[in-house]
């Protein structure tokens, strides 16, 4: 599996407009140097201990991502230095999140992750809720978070049809509230979908074994 390589061939495939999330979970930091070596500067993890192991280690122009599922507890510990947190599903993890930047004088960049798959075990927001959360006055009067956009998982199939659907339904929603909140982001795609997601409007993709191979669990 050539990292390089494979990094190189992901530039060349997706559109400029598009953001590439290495997913790195799992990987050591000499596959990460790798990506890094590249030109890649956005990498994607999923348990927050893990990340800021690799925080610690790697060069400080790293954009770390929080894709995972976020437990409140461990916020702080990702709080000093990540640059964007995916999944963000509920207004307690938002105030966590805002209390815990607001510790370390930072800003952190949020999207709200809306629930577009028709499997019962992807986490996020009905629609409703995600809209109820942004016109809170709470929300409103939190100064250290930023919600720069959405992000959704899709059902995990081959069905085109029923991707391009779900898809479809998130950038719908992302579109009609784009100005208004002034949203700039749309994560949407991963390693086995994310054509079908640029095709319907993804401004960024998380992809992890078609750059990385296989994970080592």
């Amino acid at each position: 599996m050539n990292i390089s390589e494979n990094i190189t061939q992901f530039k060349k495939k997706i559109p400029t407009h598009v953001t590439l999330v290495a997913v790195s979970k799992t990987k050591t930091v000499s596959e990460i140097m790798e990506a890094y070596n590249t030109g890649q500067r956005v990498f994607g993890e999923n348990k927050i201990q893990e990340m800021e192991a690799k925080w610690q280690e790697m060069p400080k122009d790293v954009q770390w991502h929080m894709i995972g599922h976020v437990q409140r507890n461990k916020v702080k510990y990702m709080a000093p230095f990540v640059s964007l947190i995916h999944a963000v599903d509920s207004e307690r993890l938002l105030k966590e999140i805002n209390k815990q930047a607001k510790k370390n004088d930072r800003v952190i960049d949020c999207l709200l992750q809306i629930k577009i798959a028709e499997e019962e075990t992807k986490f996020g927001m009905e629609a409703e809720e995600a809209l109820a959360l942004l016109t809170s006055e709470t929300t409103k009067n939190f100064r250290n978070i930023r919600v720069v956009g959405l992000m959704g998982m899709a059902t995990f199939t081959e069905d085109e049809a029923q991707l391009t659907r779900e898809f479809q339904q998130l950038k719908s929603f992302y579109d009609a509230h784009k100005e208004r909140y002034e949203f700039h982001t749309l994560s949407m795609g991963m390693s086995g979908d994310y054509e079908i997601a640029i095709e319907n409007g993804s401004t960024m993709i998380r992809v992890g074994s078609a750059i990385f191979g296989e994970r080592n669990y």
